[in-house]
């Protein structure tokens, strides 16, 4: 089940990708029954994440992740997932964390998004920090 990651024109500083990908695909099919699994991570900055903002959601704002579902059948789920590493980085010192920690996060968020949960309202994010929470215990455990 191919998960791909590829830096646009900065480091990720992502490590162990292996274990990640093993990692992604048993989580998402704890929440998902699909046969095939297809997930692009892009990593970039905070210019290029903002175009793609501007240009596919019309959002004009900085942000950490833009997740697209490009699922067309219900046995698969295929993505592409655009992680700024400018505001993993910020987010990290504000958050008082570390840059891999969030980094992981916001991988998991994304992938999250992708299996169905939300983060609009109070409740969802809620949910989706305990499940953001939750995967990085469970990641980083080994």
């Amino acid at each position: 089940m191919p998960i791909h990651y590829y830096e646009q024109e900065v480091n990720a500083k992502l490590q162990q990708r292996r274990k990640l990908s093993a990692y992604l695909n048993d989580l998402i099919r704890e929440h998902l029954e699909v046969k095939q699994v297809n997930l692009t991570y892009i990593f970039c900055n905070d210019d290029y994440l903002l175009t793609i903002n501007k240009q596919f959601l019309n959002h004009d704002t900085y942000t950490d992740i833009v997740t697209f579902d490009l699922t067309e059948q219900e046995d698969e789920l295929i993505g592409e997932l655009y992680i700024s590493t400018d505001r993993i980085a910020e987010n990290a010192e504000t958050h008082g964390t570390t840059y891999q920690e969030e980094l992981h996060r916001v991988i998991f968020h994304g992938a999250l998004h992708l299996c169905g949960f939300k983060d609009k309202t109070a409740k969802d994010q809620k949910e989706m920090r305990q499940m953001e929470d939750h995967s990085l215990k469970a990641y980083f455990k080994n």
